[in-house]
């Protein structure tokens, strides 16, 4: 009889368990004191021995309790939420699907049925991290990492350069040789003492160059490499990645080790994404083709995201990819495979994806703008942006309001073409406001050339809050030309537009001075750098360093640390020559 009882006990507290990991708090301290209550509660009901009758009284008076405290958490959890909501803290998202998921046919797959979907939190891990984890730093990807200048600068100079090795293997698609592609941008981490003496005491690839601040990047050269960031000599042995990286690594916002690593074009083996223990140096999880994807190519140029518990991973199939991270290991949760009706296959997705709460916002190469549920992966709206969208979009909260930003390029309208840049409304996917560029697309030395946003756009600090900025590659003549754009965040009205002497591929960053003034440093794919004053739109300085800086660059205080095709790597200073 006892044996019976306990396996109906058992029954119960295996789904009040999971109903009690659903309860999703504001406040952090009574998400964690309801967890454990319930837990403890049921624990004691199995291991002290009781006799039945004992079990009965003590497991009913268990569930009035539990019952009890959840109800006084969900109202203490609701106050917290009315308050922020007053000052414009918290945004909550309307539970609807918008009409506008007509538009594309989809499908959720789910693999993992005992574990919840829901991710453990909706908070913005990248916020608390000691550097630069991921593309664009966080899961706005609106570049927080804003550097800081002294005066107005009007000079680059370069501190150090690492040169990568050559991949000189011939593919189906050419030599990609070394140094990094697009988007390639480089990571930042300053390493807690934790860290380091874990490192230290178990990793078996550290140089004495080693330190606390470190380069992370991905390479055409089919290696991660690791660079002090003092130095710019190699701080731990390189990681074999076996095939080419383009796209940028991302690093796990929780300090567990985890190199999350995408492959870009296949040279030898399997083909697909990897993940690294950096403590141990060695790769602990592959994931290869997906014979079920709705595209062919298995390259992954997005940068994944964590959320909670899980990773997020756009892949180039046309599949979005929802794993559960376990220890250094991932196991796959569930898939969302879409494209737009009518559409004999489905697009891939290059742009990385970002997040605000509970929704997330990817684009792919047909255009399609798709914000999903975290948790489901139910498409929530889709925007149609009429042609290839590569750029990652880029979320900003207004007046207590999510919008989101984002542009396409010439590629499937053919020779010429219009670039579409929109403001959308992040709830719904209405459109807010829209400015449009006339591009080319053209042909040069057997190399197409498409127009319009490769870039991922910058959100305006200081005394250009009210601005977003871009590089459009207009592709225009003499030469292949692209512009460096501002635009009003509130109407999309463009204040100016300063012509670069190349077509820009790299992302903007910026500085600011003490005065509060910003300043933007670009670079375009002739290996050319600039200082832009972000008002006004004056060019303060512009050289020729590298061979083509398709990467897009970090800032860390007043230095830039690039990556451009070609073997190296470069840091450099943004300076005022007044001011030195």
């Amino acid at each position: 009889m006892k044996l019976l009882v306990l396996r109906l006990r058992f029954d119960v507290l295996f789904y009040v368990l999971r109903f009690s990991r659903r309860l999703q708090f504001t406040d952090s301290s009574i998400q964690f004191s309801v967890h454990n209550y319930i837990f403890f509660s049921y624990f004691c009901i199995f291991f002290f021995p009781l006799s039945v009758m004992q079990l009965n009284r003590v497991f009913h008076r268990c569930c009035a309790a539990n019952m009890l405290i959840v109800c006084f958490a969900i109202s203490c959890s609701d106050v917290a939420d009315a308050q922020n909501d007053s000052v414009g803290g918290v945004f909550r998202f309307a539970d609807t699907v918008y009409p506008s998921v007509g538009k594309l046919k989809y499908q959720v797959d789910l693999f993992d049925s005992l574990t919840d979907g829901m991710p453990t939190s909706f908070d913005d891990l990248y916020d608390d991290t000691p550097g630069i984890f991921t593309f664009r730093g966080n899961g706005f990807r609106n570049a927080p990492f804003t550097g800081h200048v002294e005066g107005r600068p009007d000079t680059v100079t370069v501190e150090w350069v690492f040169c990568t090795a050559y991949d000189g293997r011939m593919t189906d698609y050419g030599v990609w040789g070394g140094g990094t592609g697009w988007t390639g941008q480089p990571l930042y981490v300053c390493w807690p003492d934790s860290a380091v003496e874990r490192f230290r005491v178990e990793s078996p690839a550290l140089t004495d160059a080693f330190s606390t601040e470190e380069i992370i990047v991905g390479s055409l050269a089919s290696c991660v490499y690791f660079i002090d960031f003092a130095s710019g000599d190699s701080s731990r042995r390189s990681l074999p990645t076996d095939n080419t990286i383009k796209g940028t690594v991302s690093l796990d916002p929780t300090l567990n080790g985890n190199l999350y690593v995408g492959q870009g074009i296949p040279c030898t083996g399997s083909f697909g994404a990897l993940t690294f223990n950096l403590f141990k140096h060695r790769r602990s999880h592959f994931f290869g083709r997906d014979r079920k994807a709705w595209r062919g190519w298995g390259a992954y140029d997005s940068s994944p995201l964590r959320v909670g518990d899980f990773l997020f991973r756009p892949g180039e199939n046309g599949t979005l990819y929802k794993f559960l991270i376990k220890g250094d290991s991932l196991r796959l949760h569930s898939t969302l495979r879409f494209r737009r009706q009518g559409d004999a296959r489905a697009a891939g997705m290059e742009a990385s994806m970002a997040f605000c709460q509970s929704r997330g916002y990817v684009s792919d190469n047909r255009g399609n703008i798709v914000c999903f549920d975290l948790s489901t992966l139910q498409p929530i709206w889709c925007y149609d942006n009429h042609d290839d969208s590569d750029g990652s979009p880029v979320l900003a909260v207004e007046d207590g309001h999510p919008y989101l930003y984002t542009a396409c390029e010439v590629d499937k309208q053919g020779p010429t073409g219009v670039c579409h840049f929109v403001k959308l409304d992040a709830e719904d996917g209405g459109l807010v406001w829209q400015q449009t560029f006339d591009c080319r697309r053209i042909v040069d030395e057997d190399k197409t050339f498409d127009g319009g946003q490769f870039a991922t756009p910058l959100i305006g600090v200081g005394n250009c809050d009210s601005l977003i900025f871009t590089n459009i590659v207009t592709n225009s003549t003499p030469g292949i030309k692209g512009d460096f754009v501002a635009l009003s965040r509130k109407d999309g009205r463009v204040l100016y537009r300063t012509t670069l002497r190349h077509y820009a591929w790299s992302s903007p960053v910026a500085l600011l001075n003490d005065e509060g003034e910003m300043f933007v440093f670009t670079a375009d794919t002739r290996g050319r750098v600039y200082l832009i004053d972000a008002l006004s739109g004056e060019i303060l300085f512009s050289k020729r360093v590298g061979a083509n800086f398709e990467s897009s660059p970090i800032v860390v205080d007043n230095h830039i640390v690039l990556g451009s095709r070609g073997r190296k790597i470069y840091k450099m200073s943004v300076e005022s020559r007044n001011s030195r």
